[in-house]
Formats: structure tokens, sequence, C-alpha cells
């Protein structure tokens, strides 16, 4: 049986500007939100529009770029890997959190003045 692949792609744009933390070791982790929106007719015929969020989160060479040149609003399309974080806070309730790990991007959409 052929393995199967975790990839997800999306062209959306940041909803914030990406938090950069940078470690001990100088590497840096960038991480920020991406909108993307679908949108449709519903059986009324009117134009409705369904915005996602996703939570992204890169690390070394990507995320040196993303702190040098991505800002809130900017149009990307990326390839990355679904991740899901399960951890319970002090109060013992458990939470999760859905991430996607960027591999790769590309700026799309009009070039910044």
């Amino acid at each position: 049986m052929k393995s199967l692949r975790n990839s997800v792609n999306l062209i959306g744009r940041l909803g914030q500007d990406p938090e950069i933390t940078t470690f001990e070791s100088g590497n840096k982790k960038a991480m920020f939100t991406l909108a993307t929106t679908d949108t449709y007719k519903n059986k009324a015929g009117e134009k409705v529009e369904d915005t996602q969020w996703h939570r992204i989160v890169a690390f070394g060479p990507q995320a040196d770029i993303i702190d040098k040149y991505l800002k809130k609003g900017k149009e990307i399309f990326l390839e990355g890997k679904l991740t899901y974080n399960k951890w319970e806070t002090k109060n013992g309730e458990k939470r999760m959190t859905t991430e996607i790990v960027l591999n790769d991007f590309l700026f799309i959409g009009k070039k910044d003045s």
C-alpha cells in the first residue's frame, strides 16, 4: 500500500502581523493566522461569504523570511501539514489546537509599494 501524505494547500490573507519568537540558538518561530474565504449563493440566491481562520506556524529559514516580508493583509499561497496539539490546563481542562506547519509559501497578489 502506498503511503499517504499529510498536505494542506491554502490561498489567503494574513489576519495579523506574524508573531516572531527567537530562541537562544538564534533560530526563529513565526506564528500567524490566515483567512480563507469561499463565496457561494444560498437557496435564496443571495451571495454568502464563508471565512475560515487557520493557525500557521513556521520555523527556521521560513520564519526568517516571514519576519522580514509578511504583514497583516498580505496574500500568500502556502503548503504545509496539519498538526494537532493537546494539553491540559492548570485547572485540569483539556485543550486542543489545530495548526498548519508551513513547508513553503509564495507571495501572490499586488506587490507592495
